[in-house]
């Protein structure tokens, strides 16, 4: 199984011919961030079977991304994702063909067996809108066990999703204030801790960024990927860290 991180929380995964895409956010742009570092994806990352989506906001379920997509491939969203992705101009095309999933739904795309479990995480597209859908996480079983939560904070119910052979775990963010919801660096090392990763890739920092505040926190940027690995040594020391660089492929 190969695991390729694209900046952010994109994350493709191969696996004995079977491909994969996770929250794909593949523009220079996302509203006021911009992407700081990094290459821009290639266009041939869309070539998939599959494209899974972990939860509404933006920098997750990011429609112009999704427009990409080849008609064929299937797309698996958050129950609230179909009447989501229906409000949007040119979207009801993707709407028409996605697949809403829940907390103990079972998914097979190919070999790989994809569990849904719930996330912690705000439900909404933006604290103003009306569309609402539960966050989930993934974990997937192929070759190797792979843990994908999106964004997520720390709940008790890790514990039982392992162990995995990859924890692909959100350490960071993309502005200088975290907020609820998320895993700083030391939080994500308890959280591969608990779902007994062997190894882990750590995501959403050092990728997209505000414009104009890029001397505004800068240890909130880059830093929290080396963090992470510094905390796991001590607080999960039988997981290996790979800090990927954006466009970085680790195999499994």
């Amino acid at each position: 199984m190969r695991a390729t991180w694209w900046g952010h929380s994109t994350l493709g995964l191969a696996d004995a011919g079977t491909r994969l895409l996770f929250d794909p956010v593949l523009a220079p742009r996302l509203a006021h961030l911009h992407r700081r570092r990094g290459p821009q994806p290639p266009d041939d990352v869309v070539e998939v079977d599959a494209v899974l989506v972990t939860h509404l906001h933006a920098d997750h379920l990011h429609v112009p991304s999704l427009l990409r997509l080849d008609p064929a491939v299937r797309l698996v969203v958050p129950a609230g994702g179909i009447a989501f992705l229906r409000s949007q101009r040119g979207a009801g095309a993707l709407a028409d063909r996605s697949e809403e999933v829940v907390a103990g739904d079972t998914v097979m795309v190919g070999g790989i067996r994809v569990d849904v479990t719930a996330a912690s995480h705000d439900d909404r597209r933006h604290p103003l809108s009306r569309h609402r859908a539960a966050p989930v996480e993934f974990v997937l079983t192929g070759s190797a066990r792979v843990w994908f939560p999106g964004d997520t904070a720390l709940h008790d119910s890790m514990a039982e999703l392992g162990p995995v052979d990859l924890a692909v775990v959100p350490v960071g963010g993309w502005g200088p204030n975290l907020g609820s919801g998320h895993l700083d660096p030391g939080r994500a090392a308890q959280a591969v801790r608990r779902v007994g990763a062997a190894a882990a890739i750590p995501v959403h920092f050092g990728t997209f960024w505000p414009m104009g505040l890029g001397r505004i926190r800068p240890e909130e940027f880059l830093p929290p990927g080396q963090r992470f690995a510094d905390a796991a040594r001590t607080v999960a020391p039988d997981t290996v860290v790979h800090v990927l660089a954006p466009g970085g492929s680790l195999e499994v």
